[in-house]
């Protein structure tokens, strides 16, 4: 009895996770680490909005340090993005090979750099609000600590870590295409049958031997 082996669909090379599984704790370390840096940057970029303590104990700001608020979700969007495209990049450099896991492990990575990016951000920053603005002097100027006020900030890095790989995807040329047999041409030294013809007796005869 024989038996015929199926032919596998999966991507994964030979080896499968003992392959793969290292590059992913790489991807993941390479996240921590932009996100560390994003998170430091963040920090030094954002100009923080400050409260001047009054006579009384309490805080007032500008118009214009309320309009200042949203810089610091304004300045992590954009840092967000420009890391997120990298870590796409990246993902879709080493797991191209992968299928659809590839973007799933870019999402992965850009939310992993983006909660660090965050974390760093605030631990960088200047600290808790309330404690320092109860330690404050009349007159002082107190700034906001670094954070976000909008959950869909981090969204934005997942979304521009797949974005560089769905349009490569989409937009690249098809693998498979390289992995197409070439059609077998017939040699040039193969002729033709020469046609035949019946002559008016039944007798078939090859139309050269007719001329």
């Amino acid at each position: 009895m024989t038996t015929t082996p199926v032919a596998s669909t999966s991507h994964l090379p030979a080896d499968g996770p003992a392959r793969v599984l290292p590059w992913i704790a790489i991807l993941a370390g390479l996240s921590i680490v932009v996100g560390a840096l994003g998170g430091v940057f963040w920090a030094a970029v954002v100009k923080l909005p400050a409260y001047l303590v009054g006579a009384d104990g309490s805080g007032t700001m500008t118009e214009r340090g309320l309009t200042e608020i949203v810089s610091g979700d304004a300045w992590y969007v954009i840092v967000g993005v420009l890391i997120g495209v990298g870590l796409g990049l990246v993902a879709w450099r080493w797991f191209r090979p992968l299928g659809w896991p590839t973007p799933l492990l870019a999402i992965g990575a850009g939310l992993v750099a983006g909660l660090v990016c965050w974390q760093v951000g605030q631990l960088v920053g200047p600290g808790n609000f309330n404690d320092r603005l109860a330690a404050a002097s009349p007159g002082d100027l107190v700034r906001m600590s670094l954070e976000l006020h909008s959950w869909s900030a981090l969204a934005v890095w997942a979304f521009a870590a797949v974005t560089p790989v769905l349009l490569i995807s989409s937009l690249g040329p098809d693998d498979e295409e390289h992995h197409r047999k070439p059609r077998v041409k017939r040699p040039a030294s193969v002729q033709l049958a020469e046609p035949e013809s019946v002559d008016e007796r039944g007798v078939v005869t090859a139309e050269s031997d007719a001329e």
